[in-house]
C-alpha cells in the first residue's frame, strides 16, 4: 500500500494527488434523505453510490473515499444498524474499487474513516481503549476488504485522532492519512492549535496529516501552513468545506465555487500538500477546476480573507418570561444542575465539550463559577453566553458580592441581563487571600442578603439602588447558598431566613454526604421559621479518590464525609471515580423526598462522571 500511494505521488510529476469531495453533499441533492443513515445506501442503494464514485473519477480524482465515512460501532448503534457493520463496509470498498478500476485512468481507493461521534473521557464517557476498538474494527475490515489506504478524516479531537491512527496501524494499515476540522478560530473544538496537532501527529507515526472541512480554502492554507511549520518532514493533505455554510430558504448552502478552488489548487501545492481535495459542499465541478489548476502548477499566493461583520438581533425591551429553570422547579420536576468551572485561558473548546456532554446527558441547567478558590480565570458571563448559544441549555451564574462595590455590582447585573443570562446564585465569594492575587481588593459594598433584596425589590422592578429608572424590569431569577450539615445549625437556620425574606427564589446548598444531618437541618427550620418555600438543590461531589475524600475532610471548612464513605472509597482503589458516582447516586435517592433537585460538583473537570450521576437518577 505504502508503494502504490508513494508510486503514484512520484508518477504525478511533483504535483499533489487530486481526492475527491463530498460525498453526503451529492447524496442527499440526488435523492437520499436527511433522516436516511448514508453508510447504508451502499445496500440500500448501491447505484447512486457508484454513480458518485464515477463522477469524481471522471473530473480526474486520483484518490476516491469508501462511503464509510459513519460506519463504526458507535455511530451504527444509534440508527439500530451494527449488526450490518461489516456487511455495509464490504459492500463500500466493493462499490468504490469496481469503479476505480473501470476508469481508464485507474484511482486508489481510501478507506474513509470518520470520528466515532462520541466523547472520549475525560470529557465524554468512552475510555480511549473502548475508542481504539472501535476504530481497529472497522480498519481491520476495510484492509480486509483490500483499500488502498486509510484516510481518518474530520476528528476534532488530537486524542481521539491518535486512538483511530493506534488502532489502524495495530490492524495491519501500511499507509494512514489523518485530518483533523478546526473552529473559526483555528482551533480544533477542545482548543488544540494546528502546531500541537500536527507535532502530535507527526511523532505518533501518520504517514500523511492534514486539514480538511473547517471554514474554507483560505482558512485551510494558514492550518495547512502552521502545520507543515511544526513537522516540516511530514506530508500533508488540504480537503476544505466549500466555505461556511448558510441556511438559505431551509436549505444549506455553500458559497465557495469551483473557480476559487481552482484558484486554491495551486496554492495548497505551493504550500506543500501531498494530496488535495474537498470536504462539504464540494462536487465533481470543484474537483475538475482543481485538476485543470494543477496542470499548468504556476503556484500563486492564497487571496485575502473577507471579513462578514456579524449583525447581531435587537432585543425587546418586553420582559422575557420565565426561565426554564424556573419553570422546571415551579413543575415539580427533580432539576439538576451541574457546576464548570470557566478556563483558565481565553480557550473554551474543552469546557465546550464537557458542556456538550452534559446537555446531552440531560442536565437542566449549568452553573457556572467565579474565579472559584479566587483563581484567575475568564468571566463567567462570557461562559454561560457560549453555552447558552451553542446548547440551547440554560446556565446559573454565580454572581459573588466579595471584591465588588456596588457602583460595579449593578453594572454587572445589567450586562448579565444584556446576555440573557437570567438564573444568578449569590453568594459571598472566596477571599483573595486564598487565591492567585492575595494582595486584591477583598472588600464589598453589600452582603448576599443585600444583594439578593436589591435585585428582587429594585431590579426586577425596574429601579437601580438609588431608585432611578433602567429603562425595564429585568427578569431574574435568584438563587442563594446553604450549609445543610453546618457546625451551628441555628446560626445558618437565621442566614437563610434573611435570604428567603430578601427574596431568594431557590437554593443550592454545599456538598451532602449525610442524608440524615440534611432532613435534620430542615425539621429544624420547618420548626423555627415554617415550611421553607424556595426550592433546594443538594449539592453532590462525587470522590475522586483516597485523597480527594481525605482533603475534603481535613481541610475545607464545614465539609464532614463520614468514615463509613471513605472507607469505601479507599477500598475501591483505582476504581474509586466509580464508586463516588455510586455513592452520589446513592446520596440523591436517600435525599430525593427532602429536596427538589441536585447541584452536582465534579472534581477536577471530569464532567463523564457528572454525566453518569444524572443517567443514574432516570
Amino acid at each position: 500500500m505504502t508503494n502504490q500511494f508513494l508510486q503514484r505521488l512520484t508518477l504525478n510529476g511533483g504535483k499533489p494527488l487530486l481526492a475527491d469531495g463530498a460525498m453526503g453533499t451529492l447524496l442527499l441533492a440526488r435523492g437520499a434523505l436527511p433522516e436516511e443513515n448514508l453508510d447504508e445506501l451502499n445496500l440500500k442503494r448501491p447505484e447512486l453510490v457508484a454513480q458518485v464514485h464515477r463522477d469524481y473519477l471522471r473530473s480526474g480524482a486520483q484518490i476516491i473515499e469508501t462511503n464509510t465515512y459513519g460506519a463504526n460501532r458507535y455511530k451504527l448503534t444509534v440508527m439500530g444498524l451494527e449488526s450490518k457493520l461489516e456487511e455495509i463496509i464490504r459492500a463500500g470498498v466493493k462499490i468504490a474499487r469496481r469503479e476505480a478500476e473501470r476508469n481508464a485512468g485507474g484511482a486508489l481507493v481510501a478507506g474513509s474513516m470518520g470520528p466515532l461521534g462520541v466523547r472520549l473521557s475525560p470529557y465524554g464517557r468512552v475510555k480511549p481503549e473502548a475508542a481504539e476498538a472501535a476504530f481497529g474494527e472497522q480498519a481491520s475490515l476495510l484492509l480486509k476488504e483490500g483499500v488502498d489506504l486509510i484516510l481518518i478524516e474530520s476528528l476534532n479531537d488530537v486524542q481521539e485522532a491518535l486512538a483511530a491512527l493506534r488502532a489502524t496501524r495495530a490492524a495491519g494499515a501500511r499507509f494512514i492519512g489523518v485530518s483533523l476540522t478546526f473552529t473559526r478560530d483555528g482551533l480544533t473544538l477542545l482548543g488544540d492549535s494546528p502546531v500541537e496537532a500536527a507535532r502530535m501527529l507527526a511523532e505518533a507515526g501518520a504517514d500523511l496529516i492534514g486539514v480538511n472541512c473547517s471554514s474554507g480554502p483560505a482558512q485551510a492554507i494558514r492550518i495547512l501552513t502552521a502545520m507543515r511549520s511544526a513537522a516540516p518532514q511530514a506530508r500533508f493533505s488540504a480537503m476544505p468545506n466549500a466555505g461556511w455554510p448558510e441556511t438559505v430558504g431551509g436549505r444549506i448552502l455553500y458559497p465557495a465555487g469551483p473557480g476559487y478552488f481552482g484558484r486554491y489548487a495551486q496554492a495548497f501545492a505551493e504550500a506543500g500538500a501531498s494530496v488535495i481535495g474537498g470536504c462539504c459542499g464540494t462536487t465533481p465541478e470543484h474537483i475538475a477546476a482543481m485538476g485543470r489548476a494543477l496542470e499548468s502548477f504556476k503556484p500563486i499566493k492564497a487571496g485575502a480573507t473577507i471579513a462578514v461583520e456579524a449583525v447581531g438581533e435587537e432585543r425587546s425591551a418586553e420582559p422575557p418570561e420565565p426561565t426554564q429553570f424556573a419553570v422546571k422547579l415551579a413543575s415539580g420536576k427533580f432539576t439538576i444542575g451541574v457546576e464548570v468551572d470557566p478556563p483558565k485561558g481565553f480557550s473554551t473548546h474543552k469546557l465546550m465539550a464537557g458542556a456538550s456532554m452534559l446537555a446531552e446527558a440531560g442536565a437542566d441547567v449549568i452553573n457556572v463559577a467565579d474565579s472559584p478558590m479566587a483563581r484567575m480565570r475568564m468571566s463567567p458571563w462570557a461562559v454561560c453566553r457560549l453555552i447558552q448559544e451553542r446548547f440551547g441549555i440554560e446556565t446559573i451564574l454565580h454572581f459573588p458580592t466579595r471584591g465588588r462595590n456596588l457602583l460595579r455590582v449593578q453594572g454587572d447585573l445589567l450586562a448579565a441581563h444584556a446576555l440573557g443570562i437570567r438564573n444568578l446564585f449569590v453568594v459571598m465569594g472566596d477571599p483573595t487571600a486564598v487565591g492567585d492575587f492575595p494582595h486584591s481588593a477583598d472588600n464589598y459594598d453589600i452582603v448576599p442578603s443585600g444583594l439578593i433584596r436589591l435585585i428582587k425589590g429594585s431590579f426586577n422592578l425596574g429601579r437601580d439602588n438609588a431608585g432611578r429608572d433602567i429603562g425595564a424590569p429585568t427578569a431574574f431569577f435568584v438563587g442563594c447558598a446553604l450549609n445543610l450539615c453546618a457546625p451551628d445549625p441555628i446560626k445558618e437556620i437565621k442566614t437563610l431566613r434573611r435570604k428567603i425574606d430578601a427574596g431568594a427564589d431557590f437554593i443550592l446548598t454545599q456538598p451532602v454526604f449525610e442524608p440524615e444531618c440534611a432532613a435534620s437541618f430542615l425539621d429544624a427550620y420547618r420548626h423555627e421559621c415554617g415550611e421553607l418555600k424556595a426550592p433546594v438543590l443538594a449539592g453532590i461531589m462525587p470522590l475522586y479518590g483516597v485523597k480527594h475524600a481525605a482533603f475534603l475532610h481535613n481541610e475545607v471548612p464545614g465539609m464532614a464525609i463520614p468514615e463509613k464513605i471513605r472507607a469505601r472509597i479507599e477500598r475501591a482503589g483505582e476504581r474509586a471515580p466509580e464508586e463516588g458516582v455510586r455513592i452520589a447516586i446513592e446520596l440523591l435517592r436517600a435525599l430525593r423526598g427532602l429536596v427538589q433537585g441536585a447541584y452536582v460538583m465534579p472534581a477536577f473537570g471530569r464532567y463523564d462522571l457528572a454525566a453518569e450521576i444524572i443517567e443514574g437518577m432516570k
